[in-house]
């Protein structure tokens, strides 16, 4: 499955409607798991992936009956889960699970479990748990083993809203309380990401539910991931929030050598925004999930890379060691820059990803690889960030990652130094004046730290670098309108290559940085389109 494909069913699925109105019928005894025991804890589950990775894959054939085989994409829509069969409806519980139907871009059985006391039971697949007469067929001829295709999260403060949905592969989603809307999504893992050769997307194939304590405002769920390249175990503690939190436990084991592995991997998606119009055909001035990936370095620096919509393939790796954390933001929470009244992309959550320091200080050394895709709309998602450790994954291996996400329009950690609020570009050159060449300009905006407090006098330097071409015009200048400075320079190309020019600015005062670090990849247009 490619990963736009899937997609674009589940941002309906899981995306877009958080409170999703379901006709109640007639209450049926609520459906329980069933009556075999199995002992579990987390160390079973990564002995049982271990054991599993020993073995040759063995891909699931599709279990959908032909009536579901043959829905539209609007008639699956409409089969619902009946919210008075949730797991725990009938306990007086702090969280309730629903469960996805099966359907043409879901095939595959995905098994779920209920954990009570180091136990854990089967819960068994009923039509009585959905509601099919919008999507026009009768559920009672369906097999009765037909299973699930992924689940939802609900938690007491508003039954009605999702707080995480897990659907599809390995991707997920969640939102924070402040806006509870869905954006970018997450994953357990990322294969071969960008390469030539194609991407591989492991599965969860079961997940276990292990029932939270009275009052309790943590859930567990536990999953396992099967993949012909990879098995893993997987602990999940959601923590509902303004900012919602997960704490992550993932034990992966290679089955064979894997090229490219990417840990905590997020997906996401950018259309077109202030600072790159090449897709810029819709009414709406701004189209993104996301708008920048930030960085906290191993050494403490913060770095801003604002996203762009390629007209191809774009792989950077940004090389660390044991990186403090990373991940793809929406910075622009301005309504008017969007104008979207219907999906709101200015309440779309921000994720970040917190490496977590134990007894091996750390992820070690590897590289955050931002992977970007040429997208001709909103439903493409196609912005990839991840973690890649330095060394290849090899058979055999037990690789063990432990990190934080954190769901919400506000990270856990902001620096102190001033930030980027926005990227803008244009033709270069001085206005009045008339071109003699071709030149690009960037007016990058910061704002934050220091910036509003600092005298009228003082000489605020901008630091400009690239990696190849000439750069002209650079200046900074207060800008009282954000209470903060405005840089701005262009860029002139030397050659007649088109191959990407690396651009790096941050702002100084002598020696002392005032911001944190601003990076950019521009191409070239070709030489006969370098009009000016």
């Amino acid at each position: 499955m490619r990963r736009r494909d899937f997609l674009k069913s589940a941002a309906i699925l899981a995306g877009a409607p958080l409170s999703i109105p379901v006709l109640l019928e007639r209450v049926l005894a609520q459906p329980r798991p069933s009556e075999i025991r199995q002992p579990f804890d987390y160390a079973w589950l990564k002995g049982h992936a271990r054991s599993l990775a020993c073995n040759a894959y063995r891909a699931q054939k599709s279990i959908l009956p032909k009536s579901l085989a043959a829905l539209d994409y609007d008639d699956y829509q409409a089969i619902r889960f009946r919210p008075d069969k949730a797991l725990w409806a009938d306990r007086d519980l702090d969280f309730q699970v629903q469960f996805f139907h099966p359907g043409p871009m879901f095939t595959e059985s995905v098994r779920m479990h209920e954990v009570v006391d180091g136990e854990a039971r089967e819960i068994a697949y009923h039509q009585a748990m959905f509601n099919f007469r919008k999507a026009g067929m009768n559920g009672g001829a369906l097999p009765k083993d037909l299973g699930f295709a992924g689940f939802r999260v609900q938690f007491h403060t508003d039954w009605k809203a999702d707080i995480a949905a897990f659907l599809g592969a390995s991707y997920f989603r969640a939102v924070g309380s402040d806006h509870r809307q869905y954006g970018l999504s997450a994953r357990g893992l990322a294969i071969d990401t960008g390469l030539e050769k194609g991407e591989e997307f492991p599965r969860f194939a079961s997940f276990w539910f292990e029932r939270p304590a009275k009052h309790s405002s943590r859930l567990s769920v536990y999953a396992l991931m099967d993949s012909p390249s990879a098995t893993g175990a997987y602990r999940f503690d959601i923590m509902p929030g303004a900012t919602l939190t997960m704490d992550v436990d993932a034990a992966v084991y290679p089955r064979k050598t894997i090229e490219r592995l990417g840990i905590a991997p997020l997906t996401s998606m950018y259309q077109h925004g202030e600072n790159d119009r090449r897709m810029a055909n819709d009414w709406r001035p701004e189209i993104h999930d996301s708008d920048g990936l930030s960085l906290l370095t191993g050494k403490g620096e913060w770095i801003w890379r604002p996203l762009v919509n390629p007209d191809g393939v774009r792989v950077n790796s940004y090389f660390d060691g044991n990186p403090r954390g990373f991940g793809l933001l929406q910075r622009d929470r301005n309504f008017d820059h969007y104008q979207d009244d219907g999906v709101y992309y200015e309440r779309r959550p921000s994720l970040w990803v917190e490496p977590k320091v134990g007894a091996n200080s750390g992820w070690g050394r590897g590289a955050v690889q931002l992977v970007e895709l040429p997208a001709p709309d909103e439903t493409y998602d196609n912005i990839v960030a991840y973690w890649s450790p330095a060394d290849t994954a090899q058979p055999g291996q037990e690789l063990l990652f432990s990190y934080r996400l954190h769901w919400g329009s506000k990270i856990p950690y902001s620096p102190t130094l001033a930030q980027v609020v926005s990227t803008r570009t244009g033709i270069g050159g001085i206005v009045g004046q008339k071109r003699q060449y071709f030149s690009w300009r960037f007016a990058v905006d910061f704002a934050g730290g220091e910036l509003a407090t600092l005298a009228k006098n003082v000489n605020v330097e901008p630091v400009i670098s690239a990696s190849r071409g000439g750069i002209e015009i650079a200046s900074a200048r207060p800008q009282a309108e954000i209470n903060g400075y405005r840089a701005m320079f262009d860029i002139k190309p030397t050659d007649e290559s088109l191959e990407p020019i690396d651009l790096r600015l941050y702002l100084r005062v002598g020696a002392q940085p005032l911001t944190e670090t601003w990076i950019y990849q521009w191409t070239p247009p070709p030489v006969a389109e370098r009009k000016y």
